[in-house]
């Protein structure tokens, strides 16, 4: 075991791990990377600390300063991590029916945390994250959805990783958020070999699976439009809740403990694997399922988890 001097340098290398088992095609092989592996619990992590360097090495975050972001959790948490060690203050917009885990975790880290109305999502916190800053310009405001050091992290650490350890990839799955994985793994697996496909997975229009979203719901993040992400992406697919708590409580099956975002991605990779003739497919686990527990998506009956997923933000 490496001795590390901060616990920021544990960020990314996180492992692979085959669950070809839950493969539909046996010549199809699996491999979940597990981003809850990092050390503030999820892939978020990455981006949290890209954007906070970036924004030290261009003079926008000097010390002392307070940041200011809207989450519907990891990136949050992320940031929080981050600014802790780092000595920054930090106030997050965070939908009101997030997990209580989330906001707990938050706050162990020290952050403040600015209620947005949970009937409004992902997007009402963004919302309200701008007007606050509008009124505190003195506030630094990284904007995850807007920030191309989001997309830089995934290019520069998690596609090379994926690349060092399966260089036989044929397919990339992951869930559509901010984009920033999807752009910055896929961009630099194509460099490498152009012939590797691109699946984004989002829910339909109009349901909440919160971390991840619908591009026709009326918020495209801007680097997905400045970074050309319609032309990379080779194939989205629908993947909703109960499919997503089916494939989180398979994880769970092979000893994956992940979050519900990650039975979302998987469910999109099974599609994958169904649509083709051979293959090996890299699908991306989000986070852990440590923020989850409260929710009961291991444990109550589906029909009630999936009824609460309309109610409370999983993802």
């Amino acid at each position: 075991m490496a001795l590390v001097s901060s616990i920021l340098d544990l960020i990314g290398n996180t492992p692979l791990v085959d669950v070809s088992s839950l493969s539909p095609n046996p010549d199809v092989r699996i491999l979940i990377k597990l981003e809850g592996q990092n050390p503030g619990g999820s892939v978020k992590d990455r981006i949290a600390l890209s954007m906070v360097e970036e924004a030290e090495k261009d003079g926008r975050l000097t010390p002392g300063d307070t940041l200011i972001e809207p989450s519907s959790g990891n990136t949050g948490i992320g940031l929080a991590l981050v600014a802790r060690v780092k000595g920054y203050q930090l106030k997050v917009v965070l939908p009101s029916n997030v997990s209580v885990e989330r906001r707990q975790l938050l706050e162990l880290w020290g952050a403040e945390v600015i209620e947005s109305p949970g009937s409004e999502g992902s997007n009402g916190a963004v919302r309200m994250a701008q007007r606050i800053h509008d009124e505190h310009p003195e506030w630094v405001f990284l904007y995850q959805y807007a920030n191309t050091a989001n997309p830089k992290a995934h290019y520069e650490g998690t596609g090379p990783e994926i690349w060092r350890d399966c260089p036989e990839v044929t397919h990339f799955v992951a869930g559509l958020g901010t984009s920033g994985t999807l752009l910055g793994v896929g961009r630099f697996l194509k460099e490498r070999n152009p012939a590797i496909e691109v699946w984004a997975v989002e829910p339909p229009a109009g349901e909440m699976v919160d971390g991840l979203r619908n591009l026709d719901d009326g918020y495209i993040p801007p680097i997905f439009t400045e970074l050309g992400g319609a032309e990379l992406l080779d194939r989205k697919t629908m993947v909703g809740p109960r499919q997503s708590v089916e494939w989180t409580r398979r994880l769970a099956e092979v000893g994956v403990f992940a979050g519900i975002s990650s039975g979302a991605a998987m469910a999109g990779a099974a599609k994958c694997a169904q649509s083709i003739e051979a293959g090996v497919i890299v699908v991306v686990s989000a986070d852990g399922g440590w923020k989850y527990l409260s929710t009961g998506a291991w444990t109550d009956d589906l029909d009630v988890v999936v009824e609460r997923a309309k109610h409370t933000i999983y993802f």
